[in-house]
């Protein structure tokens, strides 16, 4: 086994449990998931946000997206509108209720964010937020070559 593998195999390991640990919590509080949160988080940051941007973003299919975005319509938090650029496509836009989900949502991502990696000191934190972005550019940038 390679040097890399366990590391893989820790990351893999750990971000499954901080995802399910901060999604129970975060489902608890607010009921919605660390996914739909996500989602509702891109589509306010992206302007003109469209499916293929959040395909784009958490790296899973078209079928995937578009079915957790049929789900928030549902739920009342987002809307699609027509795309003024692209008759085939669609714009994202959260409603009244989903901006304010959203907000609700943000602080318990936070703190149970902070709550979980609290015995980690900050300075490793951030060598390992910098460690983790160069990995994840790289990836994409692999993604799109």
């Amino acid at each position: 086994m390679s040097h890399v593998t366990p590391v893989l195999v820790d990351l893999i390991r750990v971000e499954t449990r901080l995802y399910n640990a901060v999604s129970a919590r975060l489902r608890a509080q607010q009921g919605l998931g660390l996914g739909q949160f996500e989602f509702l988080e891109i589509i306010d940051r992206v302007p003109g946000c469209r499916v293929l941007d959040l395909v784009a973003e958490v790296a899973i299919t078209v079928g995937a997206v578009s079915k957790a975005v049929d789900r928030l319509v549902e739920a009342g938090w987002c809307r699609r509108v027509a795309n003024p650029e692209d008759r085939r496509s669609s714009l994202l836009r959260l409603t009244p209720e989903g901006e304010a989900q959203l907000a609700a949502a943000r602080p318990v991502v936070e703190a149970e964010s902070a709550a979980l990696t609290a015995s980690v000191p900050p300075e490793d934190l951030a060598r390992l937020a910098t460690t983790l972005a160069a990995l994840r550019a790289g990836l994409e940038a692999d993604q799109v070559g």
